[in-house]
């Protein structure tokens, strides 16, 4: 560099520098490889903290792509990982290649944006329609697997193995998390942490499964309201915020989103009442996958919480499939990079087409994949499915008090259980095995600590 080049110059190569190293990296490269690189090139040796700074300003404008947490990042060329949504069988309407257009310009060439609260105020349920009476038909055709008599959940249940799993993996994925699938299973099924990744990508496929679980278990009460939303916020958020107190409680001050000119409302009372008017629109949704829709376009924009905002989203719109019979929503093969860009359009242009688009080829994908998943596995025991509760509650209470295991095969006990007295011993057998075959991967569905669970295996 010329000693007597100014000093936004000297920063102005340096990020030139820099994308040009990315961008001829298809394979991506960590922090520790830059600097090296750098060194290469007689560069003087740039802090971390600054070299940082410089990279996350790159990412921000579009010039290249962070991808991982903490120990774990890494930086790509801005399509290193996703294809062009051609490629990916993603086909995009018109409206949507437009917002699509709009919003792959350079950060600093896309307006700044505030708030803007006729997105909501202006929706009437039943009359404002994000997707068309055509696209609304045919996917209830695709989705509709069980009778609508049936309760609640019941299809969730029957396919909840694979659904826990592809829905952990792939929301995680669109967070930039790098468990693969392989990983994420035997995470939640063996309690094995991949190793070599950081903490809070366990973390974040663990309250995953706990948010999932929340959705079908409590399947018949679940609604857009604050109970539901918050809790799966919390749930979702655990021990990954700054302030615990965050979790699952509408934000009271400002925040800020990395790569977009949207500048998210910040006054606390208006926020908490465009939040229940939200809850209270998509409530009063007439059809299922519009309000699924509706979730996922309304609470990203909104940003009720402090973080966590997207993952809510995409749990919540599941919602009322489970609550229908639907199948579920699971965002496998959804492009990382189309998603953050039909997310972008609302935020920005205030424009959900693209966001359409994603959405109604991600539900297809998914609805073939559980209809095959339904019909290739057993059906579920009727036991574990009728007494599901009562075999929960008692696998809790006998961990918590070894001495108690008996009492609960009692007359009286399974009288107070409702445990039909025709199936009380086939309620005994299953309860023994599930007793047995307990592990640290399924303990969360319990509610159970490890230390709990540990304690009482080693009492055994």
């Amino acid at each position: 560099m010329r000693p007597n080049q100014s000093y936004s110059g000297r920063m102005a190569n340096l990020s030139d520098t820099l994308a040009a190293q990315v961008v001829a990296s298809p394979q991506g490269l960590a922090l520790r490889d830059i600097q090296e690189h750098l060194q290469t090139q007689s560069v003087a040796s740039i802090p971390d903290r600054t070299l940082r700074r410089r990279l996350a300003t790159l990412a921000k404008d579009g010039r290249i792509r962070k991808e991982g947490v903490s120990r774990n990042v890494r930086y790509f060329p801005p399509h290193a990982r996703d294809r062009d949504p051609i490629d990916t069988g993603i086909p995009l309407s018109p409206e949507g290649q437009s917002i699509r257009d709009a919003v792959r310009k350079p950060l600093s060439a896309r307006a700044l944006t505030g708030h803007d609260d006729s997105l909501l105020l202006n929706y009437v349920p039943g009359n404002t329609w994000y997707l068309s009476a055509q696209l609304r038909a045919h996917l209830h055709q695709v989705g509709r697997v069980l009778n609508s008599a049936d309760p609640a959940g019941t299809f969730a249940r029957q396919v909840y193995e694979r659904l826990l799993i592809d829905l952990a993996w792939s929301s995680s994925r669109l967070e930039g998390n790098t468990y693969s699938r392989l990983d994420t299973e035997n995470l939640l099924e063996r309690g094995q942490a991949a190793s070599g990744k950081d903490a809070r990508e366990a973390q974040m496929i663990l309250n995953h499964k706990k948010a999932i679980e929340m959705l079908v278990e409590g399947a018949p009460e679940i609604a857009f309201n604050r109970y539901t939303i918050c809790n799966l916020h919390a749930a979702l958020s655990e021990n990954l915020l700054a302030d615990p107190q965050d979790e699952g409680r509408v934000r009271h001050r400002e925040v800020g989103i990395t790569g977009t000119s949207l500048i998210p409302l910040s006054i606390p009372q208006q926020l908490n009442e465009l939040f229940d008017r939200l809850l209270v629109t998509a409530e009063a949704i007439p059809d299922p996958f519009e309000q699924a829709f509706f979730a996922m376009v309304h609470l990203p924009y909104l940003q009720p919480f402090i973080d966590v905002n997207k993952r809510t989203s995409r749990l919540a719109a599941n919602i009322p499939l489970i609550k229908h019979n639907l199948c579920p929503l699971s965002f496998i093969d959804v492009p990382e990079r189309l998603y953050v860009e039909a997310t972008l359009g609302v935020y920005e242009v205030r424009r959900t087409a693209l966001l359409s688009d994603l959405f109604a080829r991600a539900y297809e994908r998914s609805a073939t994949r559980y209809r095959i998943v339904r019909d290739a596995v057993p059906q579920p025991d009727p036991i574990r499915l009728r007494y599901r509760a009562a075999l929960s509650h008692c696998v809790q209470d006998i961990a918590r008090n070894p001495e108690s295991e008996s009492g609960f095969l009692t007359e009286d006990a399974l009288n107070r259980l409702g445990i039909d007295i025709h199936e009380r011993e086939m309620f005994a057998n299953v309860l023994k095995v599930t007793l047995d075959d307990l592990h640290d991967g399924v303990i969360g569905r319990y509610d159970l600590r490890p230390g709990e669970f540990h304690a009482w295996k080693a009492g055994r």
